[in-house]
């Protein structure tokens, strides 16, 4: 019996494993929302807006490691899938986009709403092509599908509605999607050339990233047997941290100290599955080797000693016979010592702004960390919630932490804890979300109401790009174009008839994370944070201390010395 591309379509995504499709609906879709309708077995899931549909099955395809799908229609609506796109592939989240096109015999003719889909997202994803016959299926779609699933990253096909309604003549080529992936190791003679450097070496620090996900034994192993600290990147956070007595914290702007003297005064790094792009933060003196899975990543932010590609599980597998035992822990020692003082200091200056007025986030975020469930997923906005939950959330085995950690979007956090609650409807979902960011995309909290998703929206509300400003600052600028006039987010929540919270003193924050942690449906909650708070980096160059100098001095001559009293008295006197 023939089937349409759009039957066909959706029935090969069914047979691929996806269980939802996030999108709008447009009349350049009709056939296949259509087709997801009379199906079973699939679900159409309705957004507010395109950009929290993409972000959304990002975020379930990080979180499952399995195939993803979005969808918008002609022209405007899969154009805001682009920057959701973006952040998927960077993220390496398999996901496929489906952007209907105009009616077939009006492309080229610059007909209402007309677009190139394959120019505007070939740049962000591995595969992008249009299927302009029936003929062309199913073969399109599972090499689309074959290369957001086998290379990690997004694929893009592009469909006129009118096309998505013809007939398949011959789907004997039609086959399930390959997801096996295969072990990935170096060569014998390059893990021994490694095993030397190692052996030969005294301080050795490993610098872990997002691709030591599923190593964490092997990673103890390797920590056992050569006593190297383990510095995190962000991404590599949630992989890394939990249950390991190396790991000395984070590096960059955001991280520790005690993550940067790890690695500074090492005399060999090995970067394992990570792709850190802050050159400035990368030892000066170390010899330093990298393994990445990707061949293209390797020696690209730093010189490198040896560059092997493997994935990073297989790669230790092998690697940890060729070691030698090491017995001298003394800079382990003297790293982690490091790190637990670091993170002893920050916890308790954290922990000591329990009646501080205004709330400080660092103290919001200490709270959440000791009061969210062992298996919570939180989701962070760019800027200050990234900085908090990187410094003050302890990661546990089965908590899982999401961002825009590669492409830095605005308004990621909620729109990914979407896609969060629909793929672990029984799990805590935690947005930690920035003023800016929440608003910025704040039309889809509707989404959160029409599907009754227990999602808790932690909006951070220091009334300003927190973040933006204090490089204002550093940069010896006055901030400018940061200020935001904010509604009174719980009220508003409460008028849509989700639970809202409004905390306005530190002392409130324990007894409105309780009741929203156990209200079973979405709550917001509205916490006013002190907007004086800096994020310190764990080295400040001298010439961020000059620029904030200036910043002080032009802000007493233009008037405003009351900001700069409430920035330095916030920071630097206890």
């Amino acid at each position: 019996m023939a089937k349409t591309i759009a039957r066909n379509l959706v029935e090969q995504l069914v047979a691929a494993g996806v269980t939802r499709v996030h999108g709008v609906v447009g009349d350049s879709l009709n056939s296949i929302t259509n087709e997801i309708r009379l199906h079973k077995g699939i679900e159409w899931v309705h957004y507010r807006h395109e950009e929290a549909a993409a972000f959304a099955a990002g975020a379930e395809a990080q979180l499952t490691g399995k195939l993803a799908v979005c969808a918008g229609s002609c022209g405007p609506g899969n154009m805001h899938l682009i920057n959701g796109l973006y952040d998927a592939h960077r993220s390496m989240a398999p996901v496929l986009a489906i952007a209907a096109q105009v009616p077939s015999t009006e492309v080229g003719t610059s007909y209402f709403q007309e677009t190139r889909p394959e120019a505007l997202f070939r740049e962000c994803s591995h595969y992008c092509e249009t299927i302009a016959s029936a003929r062309q299926m199913p073969r399109v779609l599972q090499i689309a599908m074959q290369h957001a699933v086998g290379l990690s990253g997004v694929a893009v096909i592009a469909l006129s509605g009118d096309v998505a309604t013809e007939n398949i003549a011959d789907n004997d080529l039609e086959h399930c999607v390959l997801v096996s992936k295969p072990a990935i190791r170096p060569s014998d003679s390059e893990l021994e050339k490694l095993a030397s450097l190692i052996n030969q070496s005294g301080k050795v620090s490993l610098l872990c990233g997002s691709g030591c996900a599923g190593a964490h034994d092997e990673l103890i192993d390797l920590g056992h047997k050569i006593l190297s600290p383990m510095v995190h990147a962000l991404r590599g956070k949630e992989h890394v941290e939990y249950d390991n007595p190396f790991d000395v914290g984070m590096t960059g702007l955001i991280g520790f100290a005690s993550g940067f003297h790890a690695m500074d005064n090492s005399d060999l790094l090995i970067m394992l599955g990570t792709d850190f792009p802050y050159k400035d933060w990368y030892p000066a003196k170390a010899k330093i080797v990298q393994v990445d899975i990707r061949a293209e990543r390797l020696g690209r932010r730093c010189h490198i000693e040896q560059g092997l590609v493997g994935d990073v599980k297989t790669t230790l597998t092998c690697l940890l016979p060729l070691l030698q035992q090491k017995s001298d822990r003394s800079y382990l020692d003297e790293c982690v010592a490091h790190y637990k003082k670091s993170r002893e200091t920050l916890e308790g200056k954290a922990a000591d702004k329990n009646d501080a007025s205004p709330i400080h986030p660092e103290y919001l975020t200490y709270m959440i960390n000791k009061m969210a469930a062992d298996n919570a997923i939180f989701t962070a906005d760019v800027g200050e919630p990234t900085v908090w939950a990187a410094r003050y959330l302890h990661i546990k085995k089965e908590q899982r932490l999401l961002g825009s950690f590669n492409h830095g979007s605005m308004a990621s956090a909620m729109p990914q804890a979407i896609g969060a609650q629909l793929q672990y409807p029984g799990r805590q979902v935690i947005s930690l979300s920035g003023d800016g960011g929440f608003s910025m995309m704040m039309g889809d909290i509707l989404t959160i109401l029409q599907y009754n998703l227990p999602v808790k929206i932690i909006i951070f509300n220091n009334s300003s790009l927190g973040f933006v400003a204090m490089e204002m600052k550093v940069a010896g600028l006055p901030p400018f174009g940061t200020d935001m006039k904010n509604p009174d987010f719980a009220k508003m929540a409460e008028a849509i008839a989700i639970k809202g919270i409004r905390v306005e003193q530190s002392g409130n924050i324990e007894l409105a994370l309780e009741k929203a942690f156990a209200h079973n449906g979405p709550v917001l909650i509205d916490v006013v944070v002190n907007p004086s708070v800096l994020v310190m980096p764990p080295k400040i160059e001298f010439s961020q201390a000059k620029g904030f100098g200036m910043y002080a001095l032009k802000q007493i001559f233009n008037g405003n010395g009351k900001e700069v009293w409430d920035t330095l008295s916030t920071n630097f006197i206890d």
